[in-house]
């Protein structure tokens, strides 16, 4: 600051020659001028003092008191709809008991609350941990435990006092002997404890009576946060089948699953928000979950000024399928009967059973359905994500895609292409040949497309050993590179086999693979016409809709769109609309899946005896197919899996079926086939008209 300097003019001397003038006056009123102006100075000066030097602490923590909080609320979760606009999955809303934790709220206020709400509030018995009946003992007892502590006074470390006082209750065992209403109210303090200042927990979400409400309400006044509010569970109006799909919501109880905390902890969840876990939930978590409503709080001193609503919040999107609610249900209930049919006769090794449906040109999902069985007890358990996670060996229901590999390869042509069906006899091993010629009386001339009709295992082995350059000669040994193994699941991998399939659901299996090495080398014959790696039925599903379309693996999916919230609980606009994606594309030429089309439908509509989906040939429009048949060991025990692929219209496919039955007992079973059969008229009836195709 500068300085500031007074100069004070003296009187002339009287024996001054110069003329005699009155100056006196005018030094004299600048000198008072001056002198005011220093003491003004002055007093400014000691003012910011005072205010900079000695009150400055005092101003600096009232700013520093002074804050602004946000304060966020749930908003309601989206629905989950089927493709006919029918909700699938939807929200129950229903009273519930919630606590809002105020600002510095201290721990005794707490435990009075806590104490109180058992009073008047049913609550169901949780588990009560050492550590909560510790916590809330000192929430009423800190003052004594801290006497009872050698030099408290001295400790100056938080973290430190608060272990030493946990110690000494523990150790004198002081919180052991609580009441039944004590233990409660130790479960309901410690939630109010590990809450968040002005952040809202749910004590309970379900069974809140009239008389509850009454209670809380006219002791509102011991109950600071309590307030009664509304929560959401999930139903599913149009049956449980689809609730395997769907998945699950953690409840305010379960809080955020353990494997993910961190994440969404860091995407603003709360410990106790409600939370996708699993399946459709989980994968459209971000859709379905919708954004809080987020009010600002004006603080001061530890006291709220003001709430501002800063944002409103928005309700979840609904999330529409490509699942049909009505042709769901009815799969679910006829593979059900397949599988309590199959079990019954003669097959009480039978572990389940699993069809899947989609469409070939899109890989949308029509349907998912599944059953698990306990094959000691026998008790059937619904499981739609069977056909994902569930894997087998599916059987001779993968030679389609075996003949279009070896006329990709060159080793047969569509007009070169007959072999015969033979018994294939090596050194060393067992005779392996195809189910109608065992003993070889059977030996007969096939195409390509009459060795798909009667499925003729003898065709795809010698399709093999062509491709691995081996000339087959009965008796003798079996030389063939281990690459072939590469060979024949390279061109599997390409219509989805052994691979997963993208399904926009969390959790699908990739299948399994069997050994390659070279002393595995004969099984590479088996694994030609399906009998040694294992698949799971939707890939099962999505290699045949390749098939069906021309060479296009699509992706399947069961998200047909994002759907805003409509008036009066309506689907509203579409925000989202999903598009087909095509995985990859399986080379070849027209004739080439000339030859695997007509294959395909003469197992429908062949004239050969040995065909085997006769069953299907009445069905109207048209279907080709492919039966598998696989050896298979439950148990212990020689058992059979029974799978079937077909799609629908032959010349115009429009839906794909495939199903899959592990642990059957006879190769002589068509339930496979049948419940086929089933499913489609229940396709066109529930989903699509099939008049006017063929």
């Amino acid at each position: 600051m500068g300085v500031l300097i007074l100069k004070f003019f003296k009187p002339s001397n009287s024996n001054d020659d110069s003329p005699k003038v009155n100056k006196s006056r005018i030094p004299i009123r600048l000198n008072v001028l001056f002198f005011i102006a220093f003491l003004l100075f002055a007093m400014l000066i000691g003012r910011l003092v005072q205010l900079q030097i000695i009150q400055g602490e005092h101003f600096q923590s009232e700013i520093n008191s002074g804050n602004i909080k946000t304060e966020t609320r749930n908003v309601q979760r989206g629905m989950i709809y089927d493709s006919a606009g029918k909700p699938l999955v939807a929200n129950n809303s229903a009273r519930a008991i919630s606590y809002s934790k105020p600002l510095n709220v201290y721990p005794k206020t707490m435990y009075s609350v806590a104490n109180d709400l058992v009073k008047y509030v049913n609550l169901e018995d949780e588990p009560v941990t050492k550590t909560m009946r510790v916590n809330y003992y000192l929430a009423q007892h800190e003052d004594d435990v801290k006497k009872k502590i050698p030099n408290v006074n001295s400790i100056t470390d938080d973290k430190k006092l608060a272990r030493l006082e946990d110690a000494y209750v523990r150790k004198h065992n002081l919180a052991d002997n609580l009441s039944k209403k004590q233990k409660k109210a130790a479960v309901i303090y410690n939630k109010m404890n590990n809450a968040y200042s002005l952040s809202t927990i749910y004590l309970k979400t379900a069974g809140v009576t009239d008389q509850e409400m009454a209670r809380i309400g006219e002791h509102q006044s011991d109950l600071p946060g309590i307030k009664i509010t509304t929560d959401w569970t999930r139903s599913y109006p149009n049956g449980n089948s689809i609730k395997n799909v769907a998945g699950t919501v953690t409840s305010q109880k379960q809080g955020l699953p353990s494997e993910r905390v961190n994440e969404l902890l860091a995407e603003g969840y709360s410990r106790d928000d409600n939370v996708g876990s699993s399946y459709i939930e989980s994968q459209y978590e971000n859709v379905l979950k919708g954004t809080k409503q987020a009010i600002n709080v004006e603080t001061q001193n530890g006291k709220i000024l003001k709430k501002t609503k800063q944002y409103g919040g928005k309700a979840g999107d609904n999330v529409q399928l490509t699942i049909n609610s009505k042709f769901q249900n009815d799969v679910q209930d006829i593979i059900e009967n397949a599988v309590k049919s199959g079990s019954a006769n003669q097959n009480p090794l039978m572990t389940g059973g699993y069809a899947v449906v989609m469409n070939p040109n899109t890989g949308g999902i029509y349907a998912l359905a599944g059953v698990d069985r306990d094959n000691k007890t026998g008790k059937l358990t619904t499981n739609s994500l069977g056909p994902l996670n569930q894997t087998m060996v599916m059987g001779s229901v993968v030679k389609g895609a075996q003949v279009m590999g070896a006329l990709n390869k060159g080793v047969i042509t569509p007009t070169n292409n007959t072999l015969t069906d033979k018994p294939i006899k090596l050194a060393g091993t067992a005779t392996i040949s195809s189910i109608f010629n065992k003993s070889g009386n059977n030996n007969m001339t096939l195409s390509a497309a009459d060795a798909l009709e009667v499925s003729s295992n003898s065709y795809m082995m010698q399709l093999t050993m062509k491709e691995a350059g081996f000339h087959y000669t009965p008796g003798a040994a079996l030389h063939m590179p281990v690459s072939i193994f590469d060979t024949l699941r390279g061109n599997f991998n390409q219509y989805g086999l052994g691979v997963k399939t993208g399904v926009d659901i969390p959790g699908e299996a990739p299948g399994f693979k069997g050994g390659s090495s070279y002393a595995d080398i004969g099984k590479a014959l088996n694994l030609s016409f399906g009998n040694y790696d294992a698949y799971t039925t939707i890939q099962v599903a999505q290699y045949m809709s390749t098939i069906a379309n021309g060479g296009y693996r699509m992706q399947p999916h069961v998200l047909q769109s994002i759907r805003s919230k409509g008036k009066n609980g309506k689907l509203g606009a579409v925000n989202y609309e999903f598009q087909p994606k095509v995985l990859n594309v399986v080379n070849g030429t027209k004739a080439q899946w000339d030859v695997v089309h007509k294959g395909l439908w003469q197992v429908v509509h062949g004239n050969n005896q040995w065909r085997t989906g006769r069953r299907l040939e009445d069905l109207e429009p048209s279907v080709s197919a492919k039966s598998g048949t696989a050896e298979t060991v439950t148990n212990g025990i020689s058992t059979t899996t029974l799978s079937a692929a077909s799609y629908a219209p032959s010349d115009n496919p429009q839906v794909v079926i495939a199903v899959a039955y592990p642990g059957s007992g006879s190769t002589n079973e068509t339930f496979n086939m049948e419940s086929v059969k089933s499913i489609y008229q229940a396709f066109w009836k529930d989903v699509e008209s099939s008049d006017g195709l063929k």
